[in-house]
């Protein structure tokens, strides 16, 4: 399956997820990249919830409401944001750049998967 990217006014993905997207690493186990209707669909929720933050959300984790976020005149840092905490409140973790978060969305798949699996 390939992802569509919908370019957003004003924001440049950074080019290390664009990688990724290329090598079509989308599914981390514990995270995975949202397609296009679901960016917008998040994105638009944000909007609502943090009126204060123009949060572009790339990535979602299937057993909570954390989302992972680049964050329009913030650079390439990736925020995780956990949708619908109250305004302030909504920011869990902050890493230097993609390449940080995808090394951590990884790690999490395996430590995971170790419980996991070791418990066949």
């Amino acid at each position: 399956m390939s992802l569509r990217i919908r370019k957003i006014d004003g924001f440049t993905y950074p080019k290390s997820f664009l990688k990724t997207v290329e090598l079509n690493l989308i599914d981390f186990d514990l995270w995975y990249l949202m397609n296009e209707a679901q960016v917008l669909q998040r994105m638009e929720g944000l909007q609502k919830r943090y009126p204060e933050r123009q949060l572009i959300p790339f990535a979602r984790r299937d057993d909570n409401d954390d989302l992972s976020c680049f964050e329009m005149g913030k650079g390439e840092r990736v925020f995780i944001i956990h949708d619908f905490a109250s305004e302030g409140y909504e920011q869990r973790e902050e890493y230097k750049d993609f390449w940080q978060w995808l090394e951590a969305a990884v790690g999490e798949m395996i430590e995971y998967n170790k419980v996991e699996l070791e418990g066949e």
